[in-house]
Formats: structure tokens, C-alpha cells, sequence
């Protein structure tokens, strides 16, 4: 099994990157799905949520209210770091499962960990490769304004709010250029993959031949 960590900064393209890898068959596993399934109603994570945040962070049907949560959390570090310690714990929980169960179907199975904090919560070091969709921060800013109707300054602010660019790529073992086309993305994931295969096929060759010399 390959385990690779897909990072990058907001509005870089890590989305379109990681729908490529699903594609081509690997195993993707999406922290922010996990993320909200850690604070799904009726679940320990969510109570803990209220328990510290209080009951404003629910909306009339008992779920979280994410825009409320994050208006309390944005720009706080100690509630942020509070509301991290409650989430992230179930998300590797539950991350660490869907890898298990991808690789009990299939041994070789290449498995996609869709981290947008990879670089915040310290875990480059937990993948063979960490693969880091890059584009530089204006133009992030300029999609999220453009593509996504934000406010200049709330954009500024959230880009701001992420890991910068250099950290990022210090930790990158493949970089994608995310400032181009998304099919100019996609391009490059399909050359990752391929080099991928290879390198699978040239483990497989070499396991085998020492099992015949062993």
C-alpha cells in the first residue's frame, strides 16, 4: 500500500487534484468529510463541541451551525485550538479505519489522505509521499473573490489564516502547479500516477525476486 498526503493551500486546486487520483483508482480519503462526520448530530464530538462552546453553535434542528462555530473560532487561537482538539483526534480515528479497510481489500491499494491542514497539524512525516498543490497566494485570493463571491478582505484573511506557501513547500515531496487550467492539473496528477505505477511495479518485482533467493 501507498499512502500519500494531498495538501494545499485554499482555492489551489487540491479538490480538482484529488478527484483525479479517485479516478484513476486510488483511495481518497477526505478529512474535511471525516470532519464533519466527527461533529454529526447525535455524535460524542458534536456534544463536546456544545459542552464548550455552547448551545449557539446548533441550529433549529440540533446539527452544528458551521457559520455560527467559525464566527466564534476565526481569528480566536485558543478557541480554535480547543475546537481542534475535540475534531482532529476523531478524524485520524476515522481516517486510520479507512485506510485499514482499504488495505484488507487490496493490499496494494494506493490511499489518497485529502489533508487541507497536512502542514498545520504536523503530519508530512506520517506519508511515503506528500504531494503539494501550489499556487501562489494572490491568485488564491483573486478565485475566492472571483469563483467563490468573497469579499477581498475576507479572503485576504483566510488565506492569511492558512500555513504559508514556503511551509508548505518545504515539506513537499511532488509539487502540482495549481495556477494554470484544471485540465493542466489533471495532466500533471495522470503523470504522478503513471511514475507511480512504476515505481509499484519495480517494488513488486524486487519483493519477488528475494523471495526466490530467500
Amino acid at each position: 500500500m501507498q499512502r500519500i498526503g494531498l495538501t494545499g493551500g485554499i482555492a489551489a486546486g487540491k479538490s480538482v487534484a484529488a478527484r483525479r487520483f479517485d479516478e484513476l483508482g486510488a483511495v481518497v480519503i477526505d478529512s474535511d468529510v471525516l470532519a464533519r462526520e466527527a461533529v454529526a448530530p447525535g455524535s460524542e464530538g458534536l456534544a463536546e463541541v456544545v459542552e464548550t462552546f455552547g448551545e449557539a453553535v446548533l441550529d433549529a434542528d440540533g446539527g452544528l451551525d458551521r457559520t455560527a462555530l467559525a464566527a466564534l473560532v476565526f481569528g480566536d487561537d485558543e478557541r480554535r485550538r480547543a475546537l481542534e482538539a475535540i475534531v482532529h483526534p476523531v478524524v485520524r480515528r476515522l481516517g486510520a479505519e479507512r485506510e485499514a479497510a482499504a488495505a484488507t481489500a487490496d493490499p496494494g491499494a494506493v490511499v489518497v489522505h485529502d489533508i487541507p491542514l497536512l502542514v498545520e497539524t504536523g503530519q508530512a512525516d506520517s506519508f511515503h509521499l506528500v504531494v503539494v498543490v501550489h499556487a501562489p497566494a494572490l491568485l488564491r485570493v483573486e478565485r475566492l473573490v472571483r469563483l467563490r463571491g468573497m469579499d477581498r478582505q475576507a479572503a485576504e484573511a483566510r488565506v492569511a489564516a492558512q500555513a504559508s506557501d514556503e511551509s508548505r513547500l518545504q515539506v513537499a515531496d511532488v509539487v502540482l502547479d495549481g495556477s494554470g487550467t484544471d485540465e493542466e492539473l489533471r495532466a500533471q496528477v495522470d503523470d504522478l500516477w503513471d511514475r507511480l505505477c512504476v515505481e509499484r511495479a519495480q517494488e513488486r518485482q524486487a519483493e519477488q525476486a528475494d523471495a526466490q533467493h530467500g
